[in-house]
């Protein structure tokens, strides 16, 4: 039996280093934090479950991802989480009430939730940074390359975010990093890159000589600042047992490429799209007026009532 498993595992390992990388066919959703930031709101519901006009931050994601090929989603999740699992769920009660009252078009908006892709959960247990978060999906991972998508940066862009990574990696065969430049003053909020010189590998892609987590400005090796997307590949998850805890305990992903970056080329790629944070409340707020805009049915309506609203800080102050 053992023989077997090491045949399978070395068939597994064989395709992954053909000339040809296979297809990153799974999607890592790290969504086990606490949601601080939107205490009291987030004091019952997940931060994930935070609509963005009439769908969840996270849906937006998961969406973004089956749009770019990937067939498997994995939700890592924490205590509080249920409302996730349940959103991606069957929901059989609601179908059949929508069914009666002939809401066909509500009903089919339901079903394509549950049936849009195969969902598997694990539990993180504790909080320990994205790099543990990363790591405890493991398993469910197997001996693949696989994307990372953290569900707080929800981008708008074609083609989708994590599918510009995809081709960046098809195309240099090594896990891709998504940056986006942001201004010097924010710059520690970010793991940063430092870019290999003299690289010219295409428009708004580099290779990384070096990652850095959270530096203070007057440190950061340039402005090129790691954004919520990543493909990865499986040597990742070694690099990431052997990285140690910071000074917060917590393993930072950022840490653990750069304990990668020792053994292979990584490269990182300018995402092409519009950006939100909507981790932060401002963010969050100008995303849910972005994707308001953005929408048919509202969107006129919407704005005649932005523009009628005497917006001036004195006005406001009343």
């Amino acid at each position: 039996m053992r023989g077997a498993r090491r045949l399978a595992r070395d068939r597994i390992l064989l395709c992954y280093d053909s000339v040809v990388p296979p297809p990153v066919r799974k999607a890592v959703f790290p969504a086990a934090g606490l949601g601080t930031r939107f205490l009291p709101a987030t004091k019952a519901q997940p931060k994930e479950m935070l609509p963005l006009v009439d769908k969840p931050i996270i849906q937006y994601g998961v969406e973004e991802a089956v749009a770019s090929g990937a067939d498997n989603i994995i939700l890592v999740t924490g205590r509080g989480k249920n409302a996730i699992e349940d959103h991606f769920d069957v929901s059989v009660e609601l179908e059949s009430f929508l069914e009666a009252r002939g809401k066909r078009e509500q009903l089919a908006e339901i079903r394509k939730i549950s049936n849009m892709i195969n969902f598997a959960y694990v539990r993180q247990g504790e909080p320990l940074g994205l790099g543990h978060a990363v790591l405890v999906a493991r398993e469910l991972v197997g001996n693949e390359p696989f994307a990372v998508i953290l569900a707080d940066d929800v981008i708008d862009a074609n083609p989708p975010a994590i599918k510009q990574l995809m081709n960046v990696f098809h195309q240099l065969e090594g896990p891709v990093l998504a940056v986006e430049r942001v201004p010097r003053a924010d710059i520690s909020s970010y793991g940063v890159i430092a870019i290999e010189p003299g690289a010219h590998l295409g428009d708004g892609i580099y290779q990384v000589r070096d990652l850095v987590e959270k530096p203070p400005k007057e440190e950061a090796p340039s402005d090129l600042a790691i954004i919520g997307r990543y493909v990865l590949t499986p040597d990742i998850f070694p690099a990431l047992a052997a990285t140690k805890s910071d000074r917060t305990g917590e393993i930072q992903l950022t840490n653990g490429l750069r304990e990668l970056l020792k053994s292979r080329p990584i490269y990182a790629c300018e995402v092409k799209g519009v950006r939100h944070d909507t981790g932060n409340k401002l963010g969050f707020l100008k995303a849910v007026v972005y994707f308001a805009l953005r929408r048919p049915d509202i969107a006129d309506r919407f704005l005649e009532y932005l523009t009628s609203l005497d917006l001036h800080a004195s006005a406001l102050k009343r």
